[in-house]
């Protein structure tokens, strides 16, 4: 795309909602349909991070009163990273509330209501109003999610789940007020193989509406919490931009405003230690830049006179000056938060067909409930025993088990994993686990630690190694550089004083020790009368291994080679392997350039590797894999890393690497052992078979259950117990996921 191009497109003004109330992706698609039906305007509404992006030039107070007549709550999103999370975390509080007061009054109401029903003698006065009290507050406040639910999807025409779980709450505590207020009937109830129940024991359904509401509610929290970690991301990407910074006036003078109004073509000035602003071009200063959150590399790039520099990375050492080219959401740190959060808009096939099938099974449900009261009714039996079989279709068709099939499945996997030193975070991860055929690993940090050590030295001539070494790591003990440090952190503390000391940024440091001019560095730094002829062999097999040479000289002689790397982790190998033998393809993904990349890949055992891949283009790179046809897992620790782990069919993070990368990905690998890794994917599938077998299950048992409270063989009372069986038949499933055992 042409820079004019690219320039009319983001001219658009946008304006971004955080809209709250949305409980499943159809609430997503209703809000889009309803504000791409104004004049002119674009759309787009992530159900995953709760927010909704619009161009068109509408107003957000007129945006918003879309969203609300919709039946929906919003608010402008201004930029705080506050905003980004304040509705979801809204509403996980408000759903914990309901759920412990839901827990509280459904136990005591339950023991009560099914102990007094069935054993008369137990009976006392207005027993059945305290049941109505303790019922009314679950049914009434703690279900009122699925009230406003159902009104809003009865006013768009529509169905869901909560609509049948709405009915069947308010039907099961109706018919059981209508039961005490008209009068139980004499008569006996129905066998419940011990015998034939006592008369009154069929009048009651309180604790029904209670079990329902609780179960439910349990999996909407355990649902919204694992939904809430995907917005994290983009809050932890908009806290690495600076704020503010230096903007250079026309006298030379510096004032510090507002990262907003800095705007393009402007110099501003980064003090050592100060994180950069924006993407720019040095105008003037030299300096060392670390770039690792940015690249993922260990080594700080030198800079200086028109070099390029990206906004949110950190100047470590000298003043510079800068003219920025890309600022705001231009900038490359900005293009990877676009990118991190339009690739969480996936959503998992196995809720897409959870919500297929729930469109239609609703209203099948109520069909046959209604069908079944007028036949009854059409037969000559009386209201009460027409009602109670309707009444028994709604209560044995409530979706618990449905609804908790994944959120148990899913706690008890990430339980189990955390016991494993595995996270997982996402249904998404537990889908696309099933399916992956390619696992592409970064190299620094995840396949390497990401710390410079020194594997070697090489003495040039006939100079004493351990004088050479101590001469070099006096003088590189006073520089902060990242090499410098391993030179120092090799030799030890026996260490000389130094004199005359210069450090040159992208060259090295010298010093005068003991009499003698010390230079450690590269070619650079060396100058023009140095012989580099007896070196170079040296230089250039280190070179050839992805190693980083760095040459010492004693007075204008040279006198060593440190050879440093970044070595393989010794659990590279044998992840690797492992994964093989999952019939996985692994490649290496780097920035390093090709003689390092393919180094540390036959190392690892690694076969393929794509290197001197930019930041931002690690996404393309994933997304170019998936267009060949793979389904695709990446495993990451940068900033770098974080628009690829979310783009990924299933992103892992490595808990060592950086707080946005680890809220990118899907899964999180506590343990820095790399065997963690095919761990991570063998439990993930033992999770993802799990919540398919809780689906079947939850299908399966409505399936051959309706047409048994249908032709009345079910009583509402053994309707509500055997929806309660099937429920912690779920949960039993997803029990067994704390035994499974990984190599």
């Amino acid at each position: 795309m042409s820079a004019e191009v690219s320039d009319q497109a983001t001219a658009t003004p946008q304006i971004e909602l955080a809209v709250g109330g949305m409980t499943c992706a159809a609430c997503a698609t209703r809000i889009e349909k309803k504000l791409n039906k104004l004049d002119g305007v674009t759309a787009s509404v992530n159900y995953a991070t709760e927010r909704a992006v619009v161009s068109g030039g509408v107003s957000a107070d007129d945006l918003i009163e879309v969203v609300r007549k919709a039946g929906y709550s919003a608010i402008e999103a201004t930029g705080d990273d506050s905003e980004v999370g304040r509705i979801s975390a809204d509403r996980v509080s408000s759903l914990r509330r309901r759920l412990a007061v839901a827990a509280i009054l459904t136990i005591p109401l339950g023991n009560l209501a099914i102990v007094l029903a069935l054993v008369p003698s137990l009976r006392f006065p207005l027993w059945e109003w305290l049941c109505v009290a303790l019922a009314v507050p679950v049914v009434f406040w703690c279900a009122w999610p699925f009230h406003v639910a159902t009104w809003r999807n009865l006013r768009n025409r529509s169905f869901s789940m909560d609509t049948l779980v709405s009915l069947g709450v308010l039907s099961a505590f109706s018919w059981s007020l209508i039961s005490i207020i008209l009068g139980a009937e004499d008569t006996e109830g129905y066998w419940l193989g011990y015998g034939v129940t006592p008369a009154g024991a069929d009048a009651i359904y309180f604790e029904v509406a209670a079990a329902v509401t609780t179960f439910l509610l349990a999996g909407r929290y355990f649902e919204a919490r694992a939904r809430r970690s995907a917005q994290g991301v983009l809050g932890a990407l908009n806290a690495l931009a600076p704020k503010q910074v230096r903007k250079l006036e026309a006298d030379g003078t510096e004032r510090i405003v507002p990262i907003t109004q800095l705007a393009r073509g402007e110099q501003f000035v980064v003090r050592a230690g100060e994180r950069i602003g924006a993407d720019g071009t040095i105008t003037d200063g030299f300096s060392t830049i670390d770039t690792s959150m940015m690249t993922g590399e260990p080594v700080p790039a030198e800079v200086g006179p028109d070099g390029g520099v990206l906004g949110g990375t950190v100047n470590l050492t000298g003043r510079l000056v800068v003219t920025a080219t890309r600022v705001g959401a231009h900038t490359q740190l900005a293009q990877m938060a676009a990118l991190a959060e339009q690739a969480q808009i996936r959503k998992a096939r196995v809720q897409r067909l959870v919500d297929q099938v729930v469109s239609w099974f609703v209203p099948v449900v109520l069909v046959i409930s209604v069908l079944t009261l007028v036949g009854w009714l059409l037969t000559d039996h009386g209201v009460r025993q027409s009602a109670s079989a309707a009444l028994s279709v709604l209560i044995i068709a409530c979706p618990c088990a449905l609804g908790l099939a994944t959120p148990t499945a899913l706690m008890v996997g990430v339980g189990r994993g955390g016991q494993l030193g595995i996270l997982i975070k996402t249904q998404e991860a537990l889908e696309s686990s099933g399916k992956v055929d390619t696992v592409v690993f970064d190299k620094t940090g995840t396949i390497t630690p990401g710390q410079l050590v020194v594997e070697s030295f090489r003495v040039i001539g006939h100079a004493d190694e351990a004088e050479v070494r101590r001469l070099a790591a006096s003088v590189e003990a006073q520089s902060e550089h990242p090499l410098a440090k391993a030179i120092a952190a090799d030799h030890g503390d026996d260490l000389l004083p130094v004199t005359d000391l210069e450090i040159s940024p992208g060259r090295g440091a010298a010093g005068t020790v003991a009499g003698q001019r010390i230079v450690v560095g590269n070619e650079r730094a060396l100058g023009e009368g140095v012989d580099l002829s007896s070196a170079i062999p040296v230089l250039e097999a280190a070179r050839d291994r992805g190693a980083t040479p760095v040459l010492v000289t004693i007075d204008d002689r040279v006198a060593g080679v440190f050879v440093l790397t970044d070595s393989v982790r010794p659990s590279a190998p044998g992840a690797v392997g492992r994964l093989r033998a999952q019939g996985l393809k692994v490649v290496l993904l780097t920035g390093d350039h090709e003689r390092a990349a393919a180094a540390v890949a036959h190392q690892a055992g690694i076969d393929t590797w794509i290197a001197e891949v930019l930041p931002a283009d690690k996404a393309g790179e994933i997304a170019r894999l998936q267009a060949e046809g793979h389904q695709v897992a990446m495993v990451g620790d940068g900033i770098n890393d974080a628009a690829a782990l979310a783009t990924a069919d299933l992103g892992l993070a490595m808990v060592s690497g950086t707080d946005v990368a680890m809220k990118s990905a899907d899964i999180i690998c506590v343990r820095e052992n790399l065997g963690v890794v095919p761990d991570a994917i063998s439990l993930s599938r033992a999770t993802l078979r799990t919540i398919r077998g809780n689906l079947v299950w939850a299908f399966g048992y409505n399936a051959a259950a309706i047409p048994l409270a249908a032709a009345g063989l079910l009583n509402p009372l053994i309707a509500g117990f055997a929806m309660s069986l099937s429920s912690l038949f779920v949960v039993g499933n997803s029990l067994r996921l704390r035994s499974k055992k990984l190599r």
